[in-house]
């Protein structure tokens, strides 16, 4: 088993940044690629970033690219994602994922483990 837990989420104006991070512990591998998601009110979870085992691959998808950036500390075994200029629409409640794979995808079907989420609002 591989326990996630998030935090960093919460209320920012337009415009405005937040740093979301994502504890990884338990069973996991010694090297393996993770991933955030997100789902707004109303629409189905989507891909937002994802980054590999040795942070060389971090894709990102087109909405976000250029404001949000992932990274991650493997000594910290916390994965981060770091996310500027924020926009009405990126309200949704995000959630970081664990692949045993080494690569960075964005197919949700690649990922085992899921968090429990944490909320970001995007409102002035």
């Amino acid at each position: 088993q591989v326990q996630l837990v998030e935090s960093g989420g919460g209320l920012v104006q337009p415009g405005g940044s937040l740093r979301l991070s994502c504890g990884v512990s338990g069973r996991t591998s010694s090297s393996y690629a993770m991933g955030w998601f997100r789902q707004a009110p109303g629409k189905a979870r989507e891909f937002v970033a994802a980054i590999s085992w040795n942070a060389d691959s971090t894709p990102y998808a087109d909405s976000v690219k250029g404001r949000f950036t992932i990274s991650r500390d493997i000594a910290k075994n916390t994965v981060y994602l770091q996310m500027n200029s924020l926009k009405p629409w990126d309200t949704a409640v995000y959630y970081c994922a664990f692949s045993y794979s080494a690569w960075a995808l964005s197919a949700q079907s690649h990922y085992t483990y899921w968090g429990q989420g944490t909320q970001v609002t995007v409102s002035s």
